[in-house]
Order: C-alpha cells, then sequence, then structure tokens
C-alpha cells in the first residue's frame, strides 16, 4: 500500500493541526480570527484596478478574509451512480454504496465545498471548522479543539461515506471510522495547480458523479488560468523586478516558526501571483525552521503568511521583535506584510481564482483595498 504523507505542507498540518488553533486560542467556529459578523474584504479584480507604479515602494501590511464563497452547482440534481469503487490515494480500494449522508473533511473546507459545487451538498451531514459559509452553517461540527477530528462526533452523524485528506488529525480517528464499517476515501492532500481538476475528479468518483467533475474541475482550471492571465499582464516579466517574497508559518504562542519552501505548495502559489519564490534560490527545500540568518540571506521585499500567525504573534510589530534581523530586510523596513484567512490562503480548490486574485491586489494594488483591512 502507498501512503503519500511525505508533502511538506501536508506533514507540517498534521504534526500542527492541534497547534494551528490552540496556540491563537480556541476557534468555536469558522471565518478564522476575523470574527463570525465580519463580511470579509471585498477585493476588486486585479484587471480593474491601477497598480502601484513601483510595488517595492508600498509601506504597510495587509490582511485579508475574503467573503462567503458563492456555492454554484454543475448540475443542480445530480443522481450518483453507485456502487462506485475507487483506489484512494493511499492505494486502497474503497466502494462506496451509498451517497445520502457525506462527511468531507479537511484543513481548509476544500472537499466539502467541491461536494457543494458538484450538487450533492445537499447530503453533507457536517462539517470541519473551515467550512463556514451559509450553505453548511446548520450542519455540526465534527472537529474541535480547532482541526481536531472527534470520532463521537463523526460516528452520531453515521456517515455513508467519510472523504478526507491527511491533513487532519488525530489519524486513528479516520481508522477508527474505517473500522466502523463506513467507507474512507483519503484523496490527494497535495494542493497546487497541479491538481485542481484531479482533485476534483477523486471526490467525484468517490461520490458516483464522475462527469460533474469533469465539469467542476474543468470550470476551476479555467478560472484559475484566466486570474493568472490577468496577473501576468501586470506583474513584472523580468526576474529582477519581481517581488522577493517569503512564506511564514508563524504559531507565535506555541513557538513555531518555519518558512515555507520549494514543494510546500506556497512556492506554486507565489509564483502565479507573479512574485519571486526566495526559497528555490536560497535553497530551501519544504519547510524549515526559520532563523535570523535565513531571514537575512533571503532579504524579502514581501513576507506572505497566514491572518492567525500574525495574531499569534502580536500583528508586525510582534512579528518584528521576534525576528529583528526582519527589519534588516526590505520587508521590515516597510512592514510589507500580506496575510490571508488560515483557512483560505492554501486552499486552492473551487477558491482558487479568487485566492490568487486578492494575492495579485495585494501584491500590486493594495490601496485599492478597504482602509480596515490594511493594518
Amino acid at each position: 500500500m502507498v501512503t503519500r504523507t511525505s508533502h511538506p505542507f501536508r506533514m507540517l498540518a498534521v504534526a500542527a493541526a492541534t497547534l494551528t488553533l490552540t496556540a491563537c486560542g480556541a476557534v468555536i467556529d469558522g471565518k478564522a480570527g476575523h470574527g463570525e459578523e465580519q463580511p470579509g474584504t471585498t477585493v476588486p479584480s486585479i484587471a480593474d484596478v491601477s497598480t502601484l507604479d513601483d510595488p517595492r515602494s508600498w509601506q504597510g501590511a495587509v490582511d485579508i478574509n475574503l467573503p462567503d464563497p458563492k456555492i454554484r452547482p454543475v448540475d443542480a440534481d445530480p443522481t450518483p451512480q453507485l456502487p462506485a469503487t475507487v483506489t484512494d490515494a493511499q492505494g486502497t480500494e474503497v466502494t462506496v454504496t451509498d451517497a445520502s449522508r457525506i462527511l468531507a473533511l479537511d484543513i481548509y473546507g476544500t472537499l466539502s465545498q467541491t461536494v457543494f459545487e458538484l450538487g450533492l451538498g445537499d447530503n453533507i451531514v457536517g462539517r470541519d471548522v473551515s467550512s463556514s459559509y451559509p450553505e453548511i452553517d446548520d450542519r455540526p461540527l465534527v472537529t474541535q479543539n480547532g482541526h481536531e477530528l472527534n470520532a463521537e462526533a463523526i460516528l452520531e452523524l453515521n456517515p455513508s461515506v467519510l472523504i478526507t485528506d491527511t491533513s487532519l488529525g488525530p489519524w486513528n480517528v479516520v481508522l477508527q471510522v474505517r473500522d466502523a464499517g463506513i467507507p474512507v476515501v483519503v484523496v490527494d492532500g497535495d494542493r497546487d495547480f497541479e491538481n485542481l481538476a484531479s482533485l476534483t475528479q477523486e471526490v467525484a468518483d468517490a461520490l458516483g458523479v464522475p462527469e460533474q467533475g469533469k465539469q467542476l474541475g474543468a470550470r476551476i482550471a479555467q478560472e484559475a488560468d484566466a486570474v493568472r492571465a490577468q496577473i501576468a499582464e501586470v506583474a513584472p516579466r523580468d526576474v529582477t523586478g519581481q517581488l522577493r517574497t517569503i512564506f511564514l508559518y508563524v504559531r507565535g504562542q506555541a513557538n513555531v516558526y518555519y518558512m515555507f519552501g520549494k514543494g510546500s505548495g506556497a512556492d506554486a502559489l507565489v509564483s502565479a501571483v507573479g512574485g519571486y519564490d526566495v526559497s528555490s534560490e536560497i535553497g530551501w527545500d519544504g519547510m524549515k525552521p526559520v532563523n535570523d540568518e535565513g531571514l537575512i540571506k533571503a532579504q524579502p521585499d514581501v513576507v506572505v503568511m497566514m491572518s492567525k500567525g500574525l495574531e499569534s504573534v502580536g500583528g508586525v510589530d510582534g512579528l518584528l521583535e521576534q525576528f529583528p534581523a526582519l527589519a534588516q530586510t526590505p520587508a521590515g523596513e516597510n512592514e510589507r506584510v500580506i496575510a490571508m484567512d488560515d483557512a483560505q490562503i492554501l486552499s486552492f480548490g473551487p477558491r482558487t481564482a479568487d485566492v490568487l486574485n486578492a494575492l495579485a491586489v495585494a501584491f500590486y494594488a493594495p490601496d485599492s483595498l478597504p482602509a480596515e483591512d490594511r493594518l
């Protein structure tokens, strides 16, 4: 059996699933760190804004929390063709005979939204903490202390199928669900541009709606490509003009400080918005504890991170206090930090186009963002 757990970000997600929220204060519900009543950041299209003449000249941080996603099912009432037998990402053959009570759980809420977009949202019986939008808010949580799977909560819902990846833990809960006779399909845990369509197809195949999966996967990829084309019109084409960018994963109260590097998924995101991913230049593979030496060597123009991470160190001032060397870089001097909601920034999936657009605006037209989201 092939067990795919080596992807750098997935490994960190499993190890830090509890730290993610206990270190920053427990999140009872979604909308991580922004409060339940926040409407979200209004982000214009990168194609419709005036970009800065010199993006390096901008001073100040931004914190983006995208509004609730707009659910657009590719089929209003699909009929699953069951039984469906699939070989999941871990090499396990799984047969799904009933898609009437679905649980789709991962660290970003990507899988549950995918089920909704396939047209089977009414069949979802529970949710993870990152799945929080009007269509799913009335479903009971099956995670506790943030991203910990709760076996009792899952089994109480009597799901007919569980679709998950390796981003949530503890893993023995997943095994317990499988031992209870519930089909468990483990899909690809990678989140990048290479598997936008294939990950969608894995979910669709398991639920017996392969044609809807093809449609949705194609739509997600096309929308992402369209935004990337718009970004290409405004992003510097010469590498010397691109913003040197690093991605930090921070959980201050738990003393967790990582820089995400090549192959983490963050590098693909930075490149997609026209930034220069410094990790490749300095040989920073996967994720490693960050230190002053690495920051000085990187000399970033921009630091990208998760909103809860920035909050956990007390904002930009706290980040600079924790890493005085950062103040010796262009990003530190200009306090050029771009934060985005934890459940959004590396989610890929159906929200990929929105995430790309928001980051591009933060890179090249931050003055177009609402004043309340500029720190």
